[in-house]
């Protein structure tokens, strides 16, 4: 009957322990970036970890609208892709592999 208690014990230490990385990761969130380019380099992208648009870099003469939006577009898509894959990868890590869900998190 004890045994069982000591694993009880172990789990809910375990559960805090997550608990406080979580909360630590979560407000490491907004300062992580990731970036992404289009059009070689002349459309940058700038996304945080908590996937917000910190910067849109545009080149010179980058070409035309229609296109440029285009690789906006992309180059957003790309580096926010990035940055839930950084954020899943780094959750997994944090709880030992159990996936979980938190509404606000992701």
């Amino acid at each position: 009957m004890f045994g069982n208690l000591g694993e009880m014990a172990k789990m809910l230490g375990k559960a805090k322990e997550i608990q406080s990385e979580m909360k630590r990761f979560k407000e490491e969130m907004p300062n992580l970036e990731f970036s992404a380019t289009g059009m070689n380099g002349a459309v940058k992208v700038v996304v945080s970890g908590d996937f917000a648009v910190k910067q849109i870099e545009i080149a010179p003469g980058a070409g035309n609208a229609p296109e440029l939006a285009m690789e906006i577009q992309r180059a957003v898509n790309t580096a926010l892709f990035s940055a839930k894959q950084n954020v899943q990868q780094r959750m997994q890590e944090i709880t030992g592999g159990i996936v979980i869900d938190l509404p606000g998190l992701m």
